[in-house]
């Protein structure tokens, strides 16, 4: 990019452990530009090599999960040398907050998380893992009946093992139970999704998820 890089100056919009997030255009098009932060615990040379790699590493799993037919941001650039990728924003509420409102329809909520279930099953059956898998970071652009959209892909992995999608698995179960009465009904919708986007490995997953349920149990 030539000139000022994009994002540069616009004011915060959330900073997280790994990343700072600012709202920005991009052609016209709302975006959001994500940089991952320098750690002055790091040496200086392991720190840009870790940003440079980690930011690399996302770009490719939004794009590889958009290629298996799972919604992500769009990839709009990428700015290695300030460890900065601007992206599509997605509007829609996140699934946390229709979870934790009370007059949220039941029948969209099932709609929901079977979509969710559906988007992390192709995702698995891909071979990746999101790594960071909460309510939060599930949204729906499109509305309730619209197909989950997955965003920060940051803490993922390609090439998978059963142990990172069972972790997956285990997270989205904690969470619906945590934020819902009806956790059990909604987990039922979800494993339903899941089965329908990974047919092949959808068993092995589960099983791990509840032997890592039973270890937390005893942690």
């Amino acid at each position: 990019m030539g000139g000022e890089p994009a994002g540069e100056g616009a004011p915060l919009w959330s900073r997280g452990a790994e990343a700072s997030l600012r709202r920005v255009e991009w052609m016209g098009l709302p975006a959001v530009a994500k940089e991952r932060d320098a750690k002055g615990y790091r040496p200086k040379a392991l720190d840009q090599r870790l940003r440079t790699e980690r930011t690399r590493a996302e770009v490719r799993l939004l794009v590889e999960a958009r290629r298996l037919g799972v919604r992500t941001p769009i990839v709009y650039d990428i700015d290695l040398a300030h460890h900065r990728v601007i992206m599509e924003e997605l509007p829609g509420p996140t699934l946390r907050a229709c979870l934790e409102d009370p007059r949220f329809e039941p029948e969209s909520l099932r709609a929901m998380v079977r979509s969710l279930g559906v988007a992390l099953g192709r995702l698995h059956a891909g071979g990746i893992a999101h790594g960071d898998l909460t309510s939060s970071n599930v949204l729906f652009p499109d509305g309730p009946s619209g197909p989950a959209a997955l965003i920060d892909l940051s803490m993922g992995t390609r090439n998978a093992g059963v142990e990172e999608r069972g972790i997956d698995l285990h997270l989205v179960d904690e969470d619906l139970r945590a934020l819902s009465p009806k956790g059990e009904a909604l987990l039922k919708e979800f494993f339903a999704g899941y089965a329908e986007g990974n047919p092949a490995g959808h068993a092995e997953v589960r099983t791990r998820a509840r032997e890592i349920r039973a270890r937390m149990r005893y942690v």
